[in-house]
């Protein structure tokens, strides 16, 4: 679904270099310690930076020389950016048409996706108006009402409790399974990897050190770093 080729990327003094190929239809846990270039991952997915060298595919199409908001994706970052003057239903809205101009279809798409996320009896409310978990599941169904085939999350839910945490991530695994969309979710916690993901990839140091199925994550992973942070995610449980 995603394929980074040699992309090599620099940002002052820190260097990145990655070279991936990510199946159609996975979810995969985007994993490192802070720094190591987990969401410049994503940023160069989005189109947000530019690589220095390489070439990025979607879909086995080049992105490099498509806009941001014309790639074939949806992205989700830890600010839930929704505009506190419009409704739910508007807000959601966006995700089809910037203008708002959504015909029958797309209306009924959007009350569609918002009875899966849960939030259907939510529409003519404003943000101020949600708590944090609600404000999540608006943000979130804008991103599956476009139906692109790759999902970017910026760890999205790291805010939110334990369980409203699981309860996202659930909501997240099951859509991109009825969609079959394919998932690239930075998380820290050790935890969401396991329960949601089918692969995990780790980035050490600007590069992608390890990339495998989830059942692997474990603690006697034989990539030394990956073998530590796995350990730490543990005891922090």
């Amino acid at each position: 679904m995603i394929r980074f080729s040699n992309v090599m990327y620099q940002y002052q003094q820190e260097k990145f270099s990655f070279d991936i190929d990510i199946p159609k239809g996975s979810i995969v846990a985007v994993l490192g310690a802070s720094g190591a270039g987990k969401s410049t991952l994503l940023n160069l997915a989005a189109g947000f930076i530019k690589p220095l060298s390489g070439d990025i595919k979607i879909a086995s199409e080049s992105v490099l020389d498509v806009q941001p908001h014309l790639r074939p994706l949806a992205m989700l970052f830890q600010e839930k950016n929704l505009f506190a003057h419009l409704s739910v239903a508007d807000n959601i809205g966006l995700g089809l048409d910037p203008g708002l101009k959504l015909n029958q279809q797309q209306h009924a798409r959007v009350l569609d996706i918002c009875k899966q996320v849960g939030i259907d009896k939510l529409l003519s409310r404003f943000p101020q108006q949600l708590s944090g978990g609600q404000k999540q599941r608006v943000a979130l169904a804008r991103c599956f009402v476009q139906n692109k085939p790759l999902l970017l999350l910026d760890e999205p839910f790291s805010a939110l409790d334990p369980i409203l945490r699981e309860e996202m991530l659930a909501i997240v695994k099951e859509l991109a399974r009825i969609q079959n969309v394919t998932v690239l979710m930075v998380t820290h916690h050790i935890s969401d990897a396991l329960n949601v993901a089918s692969h995990y990839l780790f980035v050490e140091q600007g590069k992608i050190s390890s990339f495998d199925q989830i059942a692997m994550l474990t603690s006697s992973n034989q990539n030394v770093a990956l073998k530590k942070f796995v350990q730490a995610g543990e005891v922090g449980k």
